[in-house]
């Protein structure tokens, strides 16, 4: 009976070799290892030239975002909306007839294509985001932390914006909650083979000659040793408008203009959507803005906008912060879905991810099958503003450890006492968990004797704010298994011209044959 395996795996690679040609031609689309029948190729090809080609173009990336990161907001959403959320759970003896209402759909999530994309690299199943931008720019697999050149760094791959910008005189327009030149911004204007050389990013952000650039600050702008030319300066000099304040950005009618979010947080990337107030623009603000300045080409625009800090919310553990971030893409996606239903029949709107961040997954073992998700809504601030906040705070002055509970309570809502039933009072357990994380935090005590249970305990981030994090993730029915990313498919989700092409099980640089077979491009 062996040969049920090997048939199993055999139709498996028929179905996704299928999937990973559809749409493709043999000149723009098809990659070289395909091994497709002539005859269907070029029925394919047939089929991709008898497409037109949207003169507007969305992708929207949201960084570390799959499945449980979409379907968490979705619950979450639903939660908070059901009367009679927590009188359903099953573990009630009497639920008096209580029934779940269910999850609330993010906007994306009823698009009519629907697809998903694998994203393995040239040397890991779970990759990182410079080489799957890569995938989804050039088409092409590359090594972890690679963008757009080959697996020997020597060779360069033109993306999809770089090809639309000269072939199509499309405008161009890149948008990102972190730094613009991180790894999957850069993906579509820049050919480094580390994405670390953050200085030599900017200067190909700078000679891209794209249109609009918005988002986070520019990581290194004066070189990492700081000897460099500023790049803001070199930008200026190329004729581009740098924009730092928001009443600047207000008045942008115009490109070429890099505007640069005037309330950076962490790293100099925007603010965590839980952080943002609501005098602070927030990312839909730059894809109205882009809009703006772009739609002002008569020959179409492409734009690409990366929800990047669900991946960072997700690589710490913060299931809130990924929750409200992955809204906060929701949020830019409507307004591409408002001017899409002003141009129906020229455009297009993708939504994806690079790849998955964090193990997230709707379950613990602490909860059972129930789930508390309504219990995130306690969490007022990411664990970053809690960090700069509050932890620093805490360093400085060696706050007592019952001071520190009364701060948690307030914006965690985790307390030592309540009345009984209340899912957020502290076991002992929990209680202990987060004094160990203090005093690791506060006065450098090991919480363990083994730096490999120390690191499965935080990760590198701050001993208190990630057990913070996790104590109500678990409370809350929601638990990670990682501080990286893993190997899970991402969703892309298609709306608009063309959508349906995009329905199917394939790798993620198809992503990019199937854009380029529509728009094309060589």
């Amino acid at each position: 009976m062996n040969w049920k395996r090997p048939l199993a795996l055999s139709l498996a690679a028929l179905t996704l070799g299928g999937a990973l040609t559809a749409c493709g031609t043999p000149t723009a689309s098809t990659p070289e290892e395909t091994s497709a029948p002539a005859a269907e190729v070029q029925a394919l090809a047939a089929t991709s030239q008898a497409l037109t080609a949207p003169k507007y173009v969305f992708l929207f990336i949201g960084d570390g975002m799959s499945y449980p990161q979409i379907q968490s907001t979705s619950d979450y959403l639903g939660a908070l909306a059901d009367e009679d959320y927590w009188q359903a759970q099953p573990s009630l003896d009497d639920n008096g007839g209580a029934v779940l209402d269910g999850p609330e759909y993010l906007n994306f999530m009823n698009f009519e294509g629907v697809g998903s994309a694998v994203t393995y690299d040239s040397n890991s199943f779970a990759p990182d985001s410079a080489s799957t931008a890569t995938s989804l720019s050039t088409g092409h697999k590359t090594y972890s932390g690679s963008i757009n050149v080959d697996e020997t760094g020597t060779v360069e791959y033109e993306t999809i914006s770089e090809k639309l910008h000269s072939q199509k005189g499309y405008s161009i327009g890149v948008i990102t909650s972190v730094n613009l030149n991180h790894a999957t911004p850069a993906a579509f204007y820049a050919h480094q083979a580390s994405r670390n050389d953050y200085y030599d990013i900017g200067l190909e952000l700078v000679d891209s000659g794209f249109e609009y650039f918005a988002g986070g600050g520019l990581l290194d702008p004066d070189g990492a040793e700081g000897d460099q030319e500023n790049l803001y300066d070199l930008a200026e000099q190329a004729g581009y408008n740098v924009v730092t304040t928001q009443a600047e950005a207000e008045k942008v009618t115009a490109g070429p203009v890099v505007i640069i979010d005037e309330h950076l947080a962490d790293s100099d990337a925007m603010a965590y959507e839980l952080d943002r107030t609501d005098d602070m623009w927030a990312l839909s603000d730059y894809v109205a803005k882009g809009i703006e300045v772009l739609s002002q080409d008569e020959d179409g625009f492409f734009m690409m906008c990366e929800g990047g800090k669900i991946d960072w919310a997700c690589h710490a553990n913060d299931a809130a912060s990924t929750i409200h971030d992955t809204q906060a893409l929701a949020d830019a996606v409507q307004v591409a879905i408002d001017f899409a239903a002003e141009h129906p029949e020229e455009t297009l709107i993708l939504v994806t991810g690079d790849h998955e961040t964090g193990g997230l997954t709707i379950g613990f073992a602490g909860t059972d099958y129930d789930t508390y998700l309504d219990l995130l809504a306690n969490q007022k601030i990411s664990f970053a503003k809690y960090d700069s906040d509050y932890v620093a705070k805490y360093k400085e002055n060696k706050t007592s450890f019952e001071d520190v509970l009364v701060d948690i309570e307030a914006l965690f809502g985790l307390k030592t006492e309540g009345e009984e039933g209340d899912k957020l009072v502290l076991t002992d357990y929990e209680l202990e968990q987060l004094r160990a994380a203090y005093e690791k935090s506060i006065n450098g005590t090991a919480a363990s004797q083994y730096e490999q249970e120390e690191y499965v305990l935080y990760g590198t981030y701050e001993p208190l704010s990630v057990t913070i994090t996790h104590i109500i993730n678990n409370k809350s029915g929601i638990s990670f298994t990682s501080y990286s990313h893993t190997g899970l498919p991402v969703a892309v989700l298609a709306h608009g011209l063309n959508a349906e092409v995009f329905s199917g099980y394939y790798d993620n640089t198809q992503v990019y044959y199937k854009l380029a077979d529509m728009l094309g491009v060589q």
